[in-house]
């Protein structure tokens, strides 16, 4: 069976998402562990992932954060909160991870930034379980 180009595009794509996942990790590990937020629940943090899972905007994820932060402190405040730094990556870091593979694979940005910060929330949100319950 030969693929098409437009399969093989996709194939490449997802080999160069995983290439970029030990980054993903470590930008939310940092973010997590290096910044000020208040007592963030899992239950909070899997509703920024379920929000990211279901729309194809990165301004809608952000838009979600900042309506979070406005609520209450849980997720800190100023331009060393978590909910500031998570936008700062989502805007720089996994931006430019995705443009990158984007032009590499000479397709779209936004499907693979989409992807990019989804992995990125899941992988946080296994971290702030680790930080929660296992330490």
């Amino acid at each position: 069976m030969t693929l098409s180009a437009d399969q093989r595009t996709q194939l490449k794509v997802q080999k160069a998402i995983l290439q970029v996942e030990d980054h993903l990790v470590t930008w939310i590990q940092d973010a997590l562990d290096q910044t000020n937020y208040g007592d963030l629940e899992e239950s909070q943090f899997r509703n920024l992932v379920r929000v990211a899972d279901t729309t194809e905007s990165p301004e809608v994820i952000k838009n979600f954060l900042r309506y979070q932060v406005g609520r209450d402190k849980k997720w800190g405040r100023g331009n060393n909160s978590l909910a500031e730094k998570i936008i700062q990556n989502i805007d720089s870091d996994i931006r430019q991870a995705a443009q990158k593979i984007a032009d590499e694979c000479e397709t779209n940005l936004k499907p693979i930034w989409i992807e990019l910060i989804r992995r990125y929330l899941g992988y946080g949100a296994r971290h702030l379980k680790y930080l929660r319950d296992g330490k």
